[in-house]
Formats: structure tokens, C-alpha cells, sequence
């Protein structure tokens, strides 16, 4: 009898101590979030961050921690903005799927309907492109192309569909994901073209107003005149520091929109009550689910715990498995900023995380570190593995730029003299470019898109150079320089991955 009972007795046991784990993790975040979240702004030095809960149409927790600005007191509170960068496509998707349910277009229409001018490089992709197509990045452009050209520039909205035109596709039409902001943008900018209303009016009126999202702003330019709103930070040579903020109105529907924690929530909030607020029917919930439809298959996400799923792309958001639920989710990053929005509808669960930095994965380990708990699943301290896999790659980063930095402390002189490589230089899709003398015998470089950014050039010896951007969200790198027959003849130009992946051959004119 004794050994029938204690395999019985061990399996109680074992089963109530799964019970009492599962009891614990969701007391997460009543008990251990705010701890967790100190720890971690300590740890991965993010001066602030902004949290929004919600399950069940009932909010969890709505709050602000840390501060808006490195080296003052002001501190973050639910209505500080925050910009979001990508999280922004979400809604321009919803707005055109909006558009959609209210019978002003349809998803599936031809771009040139609306914007006649519209081309493509690959003839047959520009006539046939719909709008469906702009919103699930499948133009068969690769991830990113073209955004050295369009991040942070002067380009007009106009200019930047017009020169999307000139750019080469890698993939043949509706072949392969791609994520290209310019396709973003051009699909906002048919809103204007069945409204009569600009994509920020428009988002305004139909989104904004009607959630009481009343502290959100559409455009960059706006940004700087609230009275509540963070500073962007990044790391530079390992010190943090305040940056500009990035102006991208020319791209706005693709990133610009500045939100709050409080905002953001309310957004979600719609979302996972299929569009109604109370009993308002803002939203069409046809719009809603139009935007959730896999459209593309982008690949295979690994997870830290083990977990290999699925990624799919619908209209302005990720769609994701995870132990069984579907995610809707997206991550946005501009200079300074790193945010992420996800829904599980299934399960009622909205989870909104704002950072003003953008040197962190806080934004991606808190928002698991949450699903976990809501789940069920053991703990894990996403934080901590996040930040020792950026520790070793920042220190693997750290050694190849000393080596490079060590090699320009040797003074060693450029195959020819400085004069050579003077002048201005041109790239078909870009624009120019124009080397001049800078500070002790240092060459710089000035772009003609980019008219307050310049790259210093210190040279390597042979032709290359060790380029450092005055925008540090550009990165570093080695330009190599075109020599033939004694004559300088161009130079390859290569941002950091962030900004474009690709590099551009300029030609001296």
C-alpha cells in the first residue's frame, strides 16, 4: 500500500508546486515590476520608460519611471510623450482599412488610382501595385533599402515617392518581405487624395479625437513645443547623452507620431474591444480585422526560452505564435526611442512599453517578461539575457573600433595627398555628396539631403578612412576610396544597419 501511495503523494506534491508557481507569476507585476523596471533602467541606463497594462478591458497599470531627460529632475508620468517610431504604421494601416469599411476605397486598388504619378523601377510591379501591397512591404525592396536617402532628411513626402521610383528593387515583385518605410509613406499619402485632408488631419479626426488621445501629435515638427515630453538619448564612445530629435515628416506615416503611455493605452484599449469605445463604434471592427490578415511570411523568430515560431506580417503589424497564442505586435525605433505595442486578443491582453532611449532591449525583454506571467510560464529575467548578449556585442563593437582609432592615432598619411579626394561626389538614387578640408588636415564629408549632418573622415593609410557621423544614430565605418590610374574616382558610403543595410556608390564628378 505505501508504494501505490507515494508516487500519488509525489504527484500531489508536484502538482501543487505548479499551481503555487503559476499562483506566483501572476503576482508579477502587482509585486515585482517596479523593482524589475529600476533595476533594469539602472542596468541598461535608459533615463525613462512608460508602461501601459490592460487585460480584460480593465487596466493593470498605467505609469512612468525614470525621468524625461538625462541630468534633470523631471520625471515621466502617463502623459509624457514619447515618440514611436514605427508603431505608427498601425495606425496608418487602420486609417486607410477605415477608409476600406466606410466604401472610400478598397485595399486592393491599384496605387496609380490615387496617385497617378506613382512608378516603379521594375515598370510592371509600379502599375500594378495596390495598396495591400504598400501595407505589408512586399514591393521587393529589401528590409530598410533606400532609408539612408530618406531617414532624417529634407526631402519633401512628393520627393521621396518620386526618387522610391528610382530605387532598384533586390526581389522580384511580390516575392520576398521587405520592410521599406517609403512604401509607408506612399500609402498615407493617398488619404489625402480620397479625403481632401493631409494623413496628421486626417489621423487626427478619425483616431485621435474620437479616443481621447488628446496629448498624441502626428508630425516631428510638433514635438519640441509640448511641455510634457521626453528627450531622445543614445550612447555615443559610451557616454549617454540628450540628441536631436529626428525629423521624418517627409516619412511621417511611416514613424513620426509622439505618444504617451495614457495615449497609447487607449488605443490598445479600442483595438481589443474591436474598435468600439464604450458604446461608440469608432473603429470598424472590419478595418480592425482587415489589418490583422496575413498577408506574408517574414521568417522564424527565436525566443530566449526556446521558442521557435512563426512570423507573419499583416498591415502594420507582426503577427506571431507564442505557446499557443497569436500575437499582434510591432516594435518602433527612431533616433533616441525604442517602443513596442502588443495584443493578444485571444486572451483580452494589451501591453504598450515606451523608452527614451534607443541603446536598449528593454523594450523586447519587459514585453515577454509580461506575456510570461500573464501565461503562466516560468521566469525568466529576460532583462539580464538581453543585456549580457548587447554587453558582449557593444565590447566585441568596442575592440574594433580601438583598433581602428589606434591605427589613426599612427598619423598615417592616405596614398595621396588630402586634395585628391576634395570635390563633389554623386550617387544616382542619393544626390551629392562633397568632400572638403576639415580640422587638422581631416577630410569631411556633407551630404546634400542631410544639410546639418557631416561625417569625419581621419585616414588608415592607403584609401580608407575611419568615418565618424555628427548624427551618432549614422554609426561608424571605413569608406574606401576609388583610386584609378592616380585619380580618385569615388568612394563607398555605409551607414549603420539601423538606418539602411546597404551601401552607396558615389561617383567624383
Amino acid at each position: 500500500m505505501k508504494k501505490i501511495l507515494l508516487p500519488f503523494i509525489i504527484c500531489i506534491s508536484l502538482f501543487t508546486t505548479a499551481q503555487a508557481q503559476h499562483a506566483d507569476r501572476s503576482k508579477f507585476i502587482r509585486d515585482s515590476l517596479d523593482l524589475y523596471i529600476s533595476k533594469a533602467l539602472t542596468n541598461w541606463r535608459i533615463p525613462g520608460i512608460a508602461v501601459f497594462i490592460v487585460k480584460d478591458n480593465k487596466i493593470v497599470l498605467v505609469k512612468g519611471y525614470g525621468i524625461k531627460e538625462l541630468g534633470l529632475p523631471n520625471t515621466v508620468d502617463i502623459n509624457t510623450l514619447f515618440m514611436i517610431g514605427s508603431n505608427t504604421k498601425a495606425f496608418t494601416a487602420t486609417a486607410l482599412a477605415m477608409l476600406q469599411a466606410n466604401n472610400k476605397l478598397s485595399l486592393d486598388d491599384k496605387v496609380t488610382k490615387y496617385i497617378p504619378e506613382f512608378k516603379l523601377e521594375n515598370k510592371f510591379a509600379g502599375q500594378e501595385a495596390t495598396v495591400r501591397d504598400l501595407l505589408c512591404h512586399r514591393l521587393g525592396f529589401q528590409t530598410f533599402q533606400g532609408d539612408f536617402t530618406f531617414y532624417n532628411t529634407n526631402l519633401t513626402r512628393a520627393q521621396v515617392i518620386e526618387k522610391l521610383g528610382e530605387l532598384k528593387a533586390v526581389y522580384p515583385f511580390r516575392t520576398k518581405w521587405g520592410y521599406t518605410n517609403a512604401a509607408f509613406l506612399t500609402a498615407g499619402e493617398i488619404i489625402p487624395r480620397v479625403t481632401n485632408k493631409p494623413w496628421e488631419v486626417y489621423l487626427k479626426e478619425a483616431i485621435f479625437a474620437p479616443l481621447g488621445m488628446t496629448n498624441t501629435l502626428a508630425l516631428t515638427k510638433d514635438l519640441p513645443k509640448s511641455l510634457n515630453r521626453t528627450v531622445a538619448h543614445t550612447l555615443t564612445d559610451g557616454r549617454l547623452a540628450p540628441i536631436p530629435y529626428c525629423q521624418i515628416d517627409g516619412l511621417a506615416p511611416a514613424g513620426a507620431i509622439s505618444s504617451s503611455a495614457s495615449d497609447m493605452g487607449k488605443w490598445v484599449m479600442a483595438l481589443l474591444n474591436n474598435g468600439k469605445v464604450g458604446n461608440r463604434q469608432v473603429i470598424p471592427q472590419a478595418a480592425i480585422m482587415a489589418t490583422r490578415e496575413p498577408q506574408d511570411i517574414v521568417g522564424s523568430q527565436y525566443h530566449l526560452n526556446g521558442e521557435n515560431n512563426f512570423e507573419l506580417y499583416g498591415l502594420g503589424w507582426f503577427i506571431q505564435d507564442y505557446f499557443n497564442h497569436r500575437l499582434i505586435m510591432h516594435d518602433g525605433g527612431v533616433s533616441g526611442y525604442l517602443s513596442s505595442v502588443t495584443l493578444s486578443p485571444q486572451d483580452n491582453l494589451g501591453i504598450v512599453i515606451l523608452t527614451n532611449t534607443d541603446q536598449n532591449q528593454l523594450f523586447e525583454a519587459l514585453r515577454w517578461e509580461l506575456l510570461d506571467a500573464f501565461f503562466g510560464k516560468p521566469y525568466h529575467d529576460y532583462s539580464d539575457a538581453y543585456l549580457k548578449n548587447y554587453k558582449t556585442r557593444t565590447t566585441a563593437d568596442q575592440q574594433t573600433e580601438r583598433k581602428l582609432r589606434d591605427t589613426v592615432a599612427l598619423a598615417l598619411k592616405p596614398a595621396l595627398s588630402p586634395s585628391f579626394y576634395l570635390g563633389k561626389y554623386t550617387n544616382s538614387f542619393y544626390g551629392s555628396m562633397t568632400v572638403t578640408q576639415g580640422e587638422n588636415n581631416d577630410l569631411e564629408m556633407r551630404f546634400e539631403h542631410h544639410p546639418t549632418m557631416f561625417a569625419k573622415l581621419q585616414p588608415l593609410g592607403g584609401n580608407r578612412f575611419f568615418v565618424t557621423f555628427s548624427d551618432p544614430v549614422m554609426g561608424k565605418a571605413i569608406f574606401p576610396f576609388i583610386v584609378q590610374n592616380g585619380k580618385v574616382t569615388g568612394v563607398k558610403v555605409k551607414v549603420a544597419d539601423f538606418v539602411e543595410r546597404g551601401a552607396y556608390d558615389f561617383k567624383k564628378e
